[in-house]
C-alpha cells in the first residue's frame, strides 16, 4: 500500500509539473498577442451588457407600454415605440461588440496556434532519427495539426466563451435579484443540481480525451503507412488486409468518440429538464409575488429571461469543459514535443580548417538506443583522405550505413571520435558540419515538385548551367530531356512518376550540385545498370576530382575502381586497401568477388 501511495504521488507530481509547463508555454506564446487577448473579453463585456439590459426594457414595455400600470391601465404606444427603437439600437451595438470580440479572439488564437505549430515543427526537424521513431510519424502529424487546433480552440474559448458564460451567469443573478430577492430561491435550488450534473459528466468524459488523441495517432499511422506504401500493398494484393487494419483503427476511434458523445447526450436532456423546471418555478414564484403586489408582470417576464440566461450559461459550461479537457490533453501532447530536447546538440565550431575533405574514425563503437547495448560497430579505426574515392563493402547488416551516418551526425558514436577535417564532429555547429557533406541514400527521397526544384535542393542559388552540369554528371540528362517539360516536369507525390533508377539519379544530381567537400553514396546506385553506374563514377572523377567520395555498395563492380576499399565484417574493419591489395590479402573480399564476378 505504501509503495502504491508513493507511486501515485509521483504520478500526481509529474502531472502537476506537466500542467505547469503547458501553462508556461501558453503564456509565452500568448504574450505577443496581449492586446488581442484583452480586447476580445472587453468587447464581449459590451455584448453581454446589452443582453442583460434587454429583459429590463422588455419588462418596462409590458408594464407601462401595454398594461399601463402607472397610467390607470392605459397603455402608451409612444413608450413602446421609443423603447423598441432603443432596444434595437442596443442589439445592434451588442452585435458590433460581439463581432469585434470574435475578430480579436480569432486573431489571438489563430496567431498563437500559428506560432506554436511553427515551434513544434522546428523542434521535430531538430529531432534525431531515434526521437522521430520514438514518437512515430503519425503521432507527430497529429500533434502538429489536430492537437494544436484543439489548443487554439481552448484559447478562443477562454477569452470569449468562458468570459461570456461567466458574465451572463453573474450578471443574470445580480439582475434577477434586483427584481426581487424571492427569485433567488429558484437559483439557489437549481444551481447545485446543475453543478453536480456538469461535474459528474465532465469527470467521466475527461480521461477519454487523451485516449481519443491516441486513437487518432494510430489511425494516422495506418493511413500514412498505406499512402506511402501503396505500391507494396497492391503488389501483394493486401488491400483487404489493410482495409481491415484501417477499419480496426477507425472503429477504435469512433468507439471512443461515441462514448464521449453518449455521455454528453445524457447530460443535455437532464440540463434541459432542470432549466424548464426552473422557468416554471420562476413563473410560480412570480405569480405569488404579483398577487402580493411585490413585483409586476414585466418583472416576472424579465425574471424568466434572466433564469434562462443564467442556466443556459451554466449549460454552456458543458461545451467549455469539453473544449478545455480536449485542449489540456492536447496541450500535454504538444508539450511533450516541445520539451523533448534534440539528442544531437550543436557544437560551437563553424570556421575554416586547413584540411578539407578528410574523415577519420578513432576507436569508434556504436549501439542503437533501445537495443540493450548490442554494438553495431566495435572499436573501428579508419582514415579517409581528402579527394579520395573510398569504397565500403560488406554483408547486409554489417554496419556500413551506420558508419557513414555518424559523419553528418545522424547519430553520435557511443564511444570514440569521428573527425571531419581534423575536428570532432560534435564540436561543429550542425549547419557547418552538414554544409561540408552531401548525402545520397539508397531510398531516394524526391518531393512533389519539379525535377528542377528537386535537384536545386542541393543549392537553391544554382544557375541553370550548374543544374545541367549536375544532371549530366548523375547521368540524368537523357531521361529528363525525354520528359515533356524537361527539368520543369512535375514529380508525383512520393516520386511515383519516376522509376527507381530515375529517382536515384535525381538524388545523386542534388547531392553533386551541393558541391560539398565530402560526397556520401549510401548504396545510391543500386537501381542503376553497371554501364550507367560506370559513366557516373567516371564523370564524378573527371568533374569533381577534389571532392572526397565515400561509396557504400553491395556490388564489387561499384567500388573496385576506388582508390581504397574498406571491408566491414560484423561491425569491425576486416581489411582496407586497393582492389588488387584486397584480392591478394583479404579472404573475405575474395569470397565476395568470387560470388559476384567469377564465372
Amino acid at each position: 500500500m505504501r509503495t502504491r501511495s508513493i507511486f501515485s504521488t509521483s504520478i500526481s507530481e509529474e502531472e502537476n509539473s506537466q500542467k505547469a509547463r503547458v501553462q508556461e508555454t501558453m503564456i509565452k506564446y500568448l504574450r505577443k498577442y496581449w492586446l488581442f487577448f484583452i480586447l476580445a473579453p472587453l468587447f464581449m463585456l459590451g455584448e453581454v451588457s446589452m443582453d442583460l439590459l434587454q429583459p429590463r426594457l422588455m419588462g418596462r414595455i409590458v408594464d407601462e407600454g401595454v398594461l399601463g400600470l402607472s397610467n390607470g391601465g392605459v397603455g402608451d404606444i409612444a413608450l413602446v415605440m421609443s423603447t423598441g427603437v432603443r432596444m434595437i439600437g442596443l442589439v445592434l451595438f451588442g452585435c458590433l461588440c460581439g463581432i469585434l470580440s470574435g475578430v480579436f479572439a480569432n486573431l489571438c488564437s489563430q496567431n498563437f496556434g500559428n506560432d506554436v505549430r511553427k515551434a513544434a515543427f522546428r523542434r521535430v526537424m531538430a529531432f534525431s532519427f531515434e526521437q522521430t521513431d520514438r514518437f512515430s510519424t503519425g503521432s507527430l502529424i497529429t500533434r502538429v495539426t489536430n492537437d494544436i487546433t484543439q489548443i487554439q480552440n481552448l484559447v478562443s474559448q477562454c477569452i470569449r466563451g468562458f468570459v461570456r458564460t461567466f458574465l451572463l451567469f453573474a450578471g443574470g443573478i445580480v439582475c434577477m435579484l434586483s427584481l426581487h430577492l424571492s427569485f433567488g430561491v429558484v437559483v439557489a435550488c437549481a444551481m447545485p443540481l446543475i453543478v453536480l450534473c456538469v461535474l459528474f459528466f465532465i469527470g467521466r468524459a475527461n480521461p477519454l480525451f487523451a485516449v481519443l488523441q491516441e486513437k487518432l495517432d494510430r489511425l494516422n499511422n495506418v493511413m500514412q503507412e498505406n499512402v506511402s506504401g501503396t505500391r507494396v500493398v497492391k503488389a501483394y494484393v493486401k488491400e483487404a488486409y489493410e482495409q481491415e487494419r484501417f477499419g480496426a483503427a477507425n472503429d477504435g476511434l469512433v468507439e471512443t468518440q461515441l462514448r464521449v458523445l453518449l455521455l454528453f447526450s445524457y447530460m443535455t436532456p437532464i440540463m434541459n429538464i432542470i432549466l424548464n423546471v426552473s422557468v416554471v418555478a420562476v413563473i410560480k414564484v412570480g405569480a405569488l409575488q404579483v398577487g402580493a403586489g411585490n413585483v409586476t408582470p414585466g418583472d416576472v417576464m424579465a425574471a424568466v429571461t434572466y433564469i434562462s440566461q443564467i442556466l443556459n450559461a451554466v449549460m454552456r459550461v458543458n461545451m467549455i469543459f469539453q473544449m478545455v479537457s480536449r485542449g489540456v490533453a492536447s496541450g500535454r501532447r504538444v508539450q511533450e514535443v516541445l520539451d523533448c530536447e534534440p539528442a544531437i546538440r550543436d557544437g560551437a565550431f563553424d570556421g575554416d580548417t586547413p584540411v578539407r575533405g578528410k574523415v577519420e574514425f578513432r576507436d569508434v563503437s556504436f549501439a542503437y538506443p533501445g537495443m540493450g547495448g548490442e554494438r553495431v560497430l566495435s572499436h573501428l579505426n579508419l582514415t579517409i583522405h581528402p579527394g579520395e574515392t573510398f569504397g565500403i563493402l560488406g554483408a547486409t547488416g554489417c554496419g556500413k550505413s551506420t558508419l557513414v551516418n555518424l559523419i553528418p551526425r545522424f547519430y553520435d558514436a557511443t564511444q570514440g571520435q569521428v573527425l571531419v577535417d581534423d575536428v570532432d564532429v560534435r564540436d561543429y555547429t550542425l549547419p557547418a558540419l552538414r554544409g561540408r557533406i552531401a548525402v545520397a541514400l539508397q531510398k531516394s527521397e524526391v518531393f512533389g515538385t519539379t525535377i528542377r526544384e528537386n535537384i536545386a535542393w542541393g543549392d537553391p542559388e544554382a544557375s541553370e548551367e550548374q543544374i545541367r552540369r549536375a544532371a549530366d554528371a548523375a547521368q540524368a540528362t537523357e531521361f529528363i530531356d525525354a520528359k515533356a517539360d524537361g527539368l520543369d516536369e512535375r514529380v508525383a507525390q512520393g516520386g511515383h512518376s519516376l522509376s527507381g533508377g530515375q529517382k536515384q539519379r535525381v538524388a545523386i544530381a542534388r547531392a553533386v550540385l551541393k558541391n560539398a567537400e565530402i560526397l556520401i553514396f549510401d548504396d545510391t546506385t543500386s537501381a542503376l545498370d553497371l554501364k550507367t553506374e560506370a559513366k557516373l563514377y567516371e564523370a564524378l572523377k573527371r568533374e569533381y576530382a577534389d571532392m572526397t567520395k565515400i561509396i557504400i555498395a553491395q556490388r564489387i563492380a561499384s567500388v573496385k575502381d576506388a582508390d581504397r576499399i574498406a571491408v566491414i565484417d560484423n561491425g569491425r574493419l576486416a581489411a582496407c586497401g586497393s582492389h588488387e591489395e584486397l584480392m591478394a590479402g583479404s579472404e573475405i573480399y575474395r569470397d565476395i568477388y568470387d560470388s559476384q564476378l567469377k564465372r
